[in-house]
């Protein structure tokens, strides 16, 4: 397992992987593809938001967006891992990885009825802090309704 920032040198690599992932929960956006067969993004890299990719193998196998709302502040926007690699909890390894190289306060949302999401996030986010977090129903204004954790990382040592 390899993790590494998204720049201009492999950000084609982060954009080719964001469109299975936009697929994949277009039954709860309800967004489909344009004229083209592209998704719309809803979380574009730069500025405060960081993208990170997966390697297993030298292969691309997955993608995060992080946005550093506030000094020390994260917000999980965007997480995917290629079903081929969703095994020995990649994901959970992926995301503890990411979590461990920015201490600080963290926010995870889920959209309405992607429960298989919000299962992956209570059982990866309890994991990493021994089950201290705080879950609510969250207003979000761009999504509505959503499932929201809030979790401490602890800086290392």
């Amino acid at each position: 397992m390899n993790i590494v920032t998204v720049d201009e040198s492999n950000m084609q690599v982060y954009l080719n992987l964001s469109q299975p992932y936009e697929a994949e929960f277009s039954v709860y956006t309800k967004k489909t593809p344009d004229e083209s067969g592209i998704f719309a993004m809803d979380t574009l890299i730069g500025g405060n938001v960081y993208g990170f990719l997966l390697y297993i193998d030298n292969a691309p196998a997955g993608l995060a967006a992080i946005a550093e709302t506030a000094p020390g502040h994260y917000e999980i926007c965007d997480f995917y891992v290629v079903p081929v690699f969703r095994q020995n909890r990649m994901g959970q390894q992926f995301a503890h990885q990411l979590f461990a190289m920015m201490p600080g306060e963290w926010v995870s949302k889920q959209i309405a009825g992607a429960d298989h999401a919000v299962a992956f996030w209570r059982r990866t986010i309890g994991a990493y802090t021994d089950g201290v977090f705080v879950e609510d129903i969250y207003p979000d204004s761009y999504w509505g309704p959503v499932t929201r954790q809030c979790f401490t990382v602890k800086a290392a040592g």
